[in-house]
């Protein structure tokens, strides 16, 4: 047995192989069954503020969505009366900060409880409930609920079998979370094409409903591969499990820094779901040949930067590496907050510079490429920080615990999306790019002793 196998068998990982670019061979499942996961998810997504603010919340039709009385006296009674699009973002941006929210309890359930299998399968059967339902307007939150808890404990333990494939000390920790994140961005660059156009151009119903079967595709991807996941060690898994040690205090502190940090991008980026879609649908000019370009075929091009983006930046990390030159894993965050300061100012410079009212479409081409470059530097650089740097005894709730940077972006992209109207869009966007670009200098100011704690620069 070689060191290697010997590392991977100590922390609870099947033996290495290499049998999928390089990895193991249930990395392909994991990556799989979260792109179709990621399809599902995302499709709904695309569709979500231009269904509210064009449909579900419009007089005529909310009265029928259960439960939504409840919900709109709830937020006016803590922020005062609401337009249809401050409703809309402000149910978004909770949406988004629950979906996120829940997985810390589902990386406990998954740890302690029945299992990271089990869990996973749980989640994504609740989850394929949850977008069928949406495809009802009156079982709209209800749909959303599902949604929330399924993703719960669908998420931290999918996460967290990607580092148990690995030996704790295995460097293919980073590319692998960088394929597993591709896969997020390959199911998401498809699902705006496929539910997005029949969505926004047919029935929103249609849209929905096609989430749904991706999410059952998803979950007959993941059964196909379960003989190829990491050991659940089922005998052992109401055993006590193993204890934080000495140390690991001030390890989970620095760790949760480092995710406060991550929530400022985050923001930025859970605005590209919210506002932004308005913001194109009102003002960009959409035109391309006569045709004209749906809305939601820019959240397409969101994912699809990535896609274009992700070998290139990898291999310029493989060769800085080599010269000894890449950045460390805080550097790479601090460079990806810098990226999605310089989108917003391209939206805010789009926007000041407008003929007519009419944005020109190179400078929404440009925020995208700009925000993927934030996302590579920083989305899986910071998940792979987190599953290597925390403890043993509470990995899988710490990679749960890692969405609660997208919790606090969800929530505080709702609440800043209030004032989307009154400062009007160039305001707006300045407003973002000062807020993402500040984590760059928080991560400057902090970077040597979160470095000596969590061993990283």
């Amino acid at each position: 047995m070689t060191a290697l196998t010997e590392s991977a068998a100590q922390s609870g990982s099947p033996a290495v192989n290499s049998d999928f670019l390089g990895h193991p061979r249930g990395l392909a499942y994991i990556a799989f069954t979260e792109a179709w996961e990621r399809f599902s998810f995302y499709g709904m997504q695309a569709l979500l503020m231009l269904y509210m603010t064009g449909h579900l919340l419009r007089p005529g039709t909310i009265e029928h969505v259960a439960g939504i009385g409840v919900l709109r006296r709830a937020l006016e009674g803590l922020f005062g009366p609401m337009s249809v699009q401050v409703l809309a973002s402000s149910v978004f941006g909770l949406y988004v900060g629950l979906v996120y929210l829940t997985p810390i309890a589902g990386g406990l359930v998954g740890d302690r409880l029945i299992g990271r299998k089990r869990a996973v399968l749980a989640g994504a059967v609740t989850m394929a409930a949850g977008h069928f339902m949406l495809a009802f307007e009156a079982a709209f939150l209800v749909g959303l609920l599902a949604l929330v808890a399924g993703s719960g404990l669908l998420k931290g333990n999918l996460a967290a079998q990607v580092g148990n494939l690995y030996g704790r000390d295995d460097r293919r920790r980073d590319s692998a979370y960088t394929v597993y994140v591709t896969a997020i961005n390959v199911g998401a660059f498809t699902a705006p094409l496929v539910c997005g156009t029949l969505g926004e151009l047919y029935s929103w119903h249609y849209g929905f409903a096609v989430a749904g079967f991706g999410m059952l595709i998803s979950i007959g991807i993941y059964l196909a591969g379960s003989r190829h996941l990491p050991p659940e060690q089922l005998g052992r898994l109401r055993e006590k499990g193993p204890r934080l040690q000495r140390g690991d205090g001030r390890i989970l502190f620095a760790l949760l820094i480092v995710l406060a940090i991550t929530s400022l991008f985050w923001t930025a980026q859970a605005q590209v779901w919210n506002v932004y879609p308005l913001w194109v649908r009102d003002f960009v000019d959409r035109g391309v040949l006569g045709a004209t370009i749906p809305v939601t075929w820019f959240q397409a091009l969101d994912s699809l930067t990535v896609l274009l983006l992700a070998p290139l930046i990898v291999l310029l990390w493989q060769v800085q590496g080599q010269r000894a030159t890449e950045p460390g894993d805080l550097s790479k965050i601090a460079m990806g907050c810098a990226f999605y300061g310089g989108a917003y100012l391209l939206l805010m410079a789009g926007q000041l510079t407008a003929s007519a009212g009419h944005v020109a479409l190179a400078w929404s081409i440009g925020f995208h490429f700009l925000t993927a470059l934030g996302y590579l530097y920083g989305a899986p650089i910071a998940l792979a920080l987190v599953t290597r740097a925390a403890p043993a005894a509470v990995n899988g709730m710490m990679a749960g615990a890692y969405y609660l940077g997208l919790v606090v972006g969800g929530i505080v992209s709702g609440r800043l999306a209030r004032f989307y109207e009154p400062l009007q869009p160039a305001a707006f966007w300045g407003l973002h790019m000062v807020l993402v670009a500040s984590g760059t200098v928080l991560l400057a100011m902090l970077r040597r002793p979160l470095g000596r704690v969590l061993k990283v620069t």
